[in-house]
């Protein structure tokens, strides 16, 4: 029989659990799938969060012809093969057929090529699935033509609303007494993913050889403690090593960030995947405290283009050490984050006119560009001026955290500025 999560998986739309914000009633998708009239378009989240199953519902609600393809187990000439079919099933009055690419983040260029003519013709529409960012793993021209979908993880209510469906209506659960005694640890291990909410509840049900099931976070944790890899799909929790990944680097704990990293590359891990952690990583965490960790890490980036595995595990540990042995400053990451806060909080504020660009003798009459002192031609290359717009002229963004390296930069503020950096 097909493991639990298969044999929920829903078939309509009004069967779908989550994301509302595209499939609740008046939603974008729900509003294209309901009208037959289907665009090119990526889903973009997280796993287990329903981006195939999406697909498969349009495949049943459409009447035309429906096409899957993996980019794990395809390349170019099956994707070819495909077309041709799509190019020879399509006939006057009918839609265009669909090509659905699960994980599209694995093509590779000449992959996401082959596919570029056929989606620009209308021979086939994409819809393609990704846990990855399409804007760092889809082509440009590819992307361009079409819409990205951010799907969400689940959230405590859709979780519950799923555990109670497995239990009352799955052919194999409802036939077994199931008492849900406490969930705070099926919702915790499952991380917002139903995939793996049910592969837990089929867990602990399998391993219960009486009829009476009762389910206690003690019981989940050590179900899982004793069979740590049953709940995920590709024995690695993905989204659980990288987060520690990351926050040992962060904690400056360099054993730790190798150890996790060595989980992963063990796990079959992307290591571009890796390479672009550690350059969020370096901007986020470390900084203006050591600018060279953002150097080294695009270093490694390109080391990783260059050479792939397994020799590009010596420049990833590289990166890695050297970032959490680095200071760390997150000055710049709060800056502009407080900085997109205040745009959206106050708008489009005007330019003052002493810095607009005055091209035109008209421009030049309305008072563009008049009063700029130009840095260069005074002492120290320095000419004090407001450069904010006037109503957030005594705003302040940028807050050093005085590591050694940025405190040299928060001394050349006070030196310049004065009162406003001590503020």
């Amino acid at each position: 029989m097909p493991p639990l999560a298969e044999r929920l998986r829903p078939r309509t739309l009004d069967e779908y659990i989550g994301q509302k914000h595209l499939v609740g009633e008046g939603a974008v998708l729900r509003r294209m799938i309901e009208s037959g009239n289907i665009s090119s378009f990526i889903l973009w989240g997280p796993p287990g969060v329903g981006k195939t199953t999406l697909a498969q519902i349009i495949a049943n609600k459409l009447d035309t012809p429906f096409y899957t393809l993996s980019a794990v187990t395809s390349g170019v000439k099956e994707v070819r093969e495909v077309i041709d079919k799509a190019k020879n099933n399509r006939f006057f009055s009918t839609a265009s057929p669909i090509l659905f690419i699960d994980e599209i983040h694995r093509f590779s260029k000449s992959q996401q090529d082959s596919l570029l003519g056929a989606v620009e013709q209308g021979v086939v529409t994409l819809i393609g699935a990704t846990t990855e960012n399409p804007s760092f793993e889809v082509i440009r021209p590819l992307l361009s033509r079409c819409q990205v979908y951010v799907l969400e993880s689940l959230g405590k209510d859709d979780l519950l609303e799923l555990l109670d469906r497995a239990i009352t209506t799955d052919v194999e659960l409802k036939e077994r007494n199931i008492k849900l005694a406490e969930t705070d640890a099926l919702l915790r291990y499952s991380g917002g993913d139903a995939r793996k909410l049910l592969n837990i509840l089929q867990l602990m049900v399998e391993s219960e050889s009486s009829e009476e099931v009762v389910i206690t976070d003690e019981l989940v944790a050590r179900r899982l403690q004793q069979n740590p890899l049953a709940y995920d799909k590709d024995g690695e929790m993905h989204y659980d090593i990288i987060s520690a990944f990351i926050k040992s680097i962060r904690g400056s704990d360099p054993d730790a960030a190798l150890y996790w990293m060595a989980r992963m590359i063990e796990g079959g891990e992307d290591p571009q995947f890796i390479a672009r952690r550690l350059v969020i990583s370096a901007s986020e965490d470390i900084g203006l405290a050591n600018p060279n960790a953002l150097l080294l890490a695009n270093a490694a980036f390109d080391t990783v283009m260059k050479i792939g595995w397994p020799e590009a595990r010596i420049a990833l540990a590289e990166a890695c050490v050297y970032l959490a042995t680095s200071p760390k400053s997150n000055s710049a990451y709060c800056g502009i984050n407080d900085a997109l806060s205040l745009v959206k909080e106050t708008g489009n504020q005007p330019v003052p006119l002493h810095l607009r660009n005055a091209p035109t003798k008209l421009m030049s009459e309305l008072g563009y560009s008049d009063g700029y002192k130009y840095p260069h031609d005074y002492p120290g290359n320095f000419a004090t001026q407001q450069y904010m717009p006037d109503a957030l002229k005594d705003k302040r963004l940028w807050h050093a955290q005085h590591t050694p390296s940025e405190e040299k930069l928060y001394q050349q503020m006070l030196k310049l500025w004065g009162e406003r950096f001590k503020r």
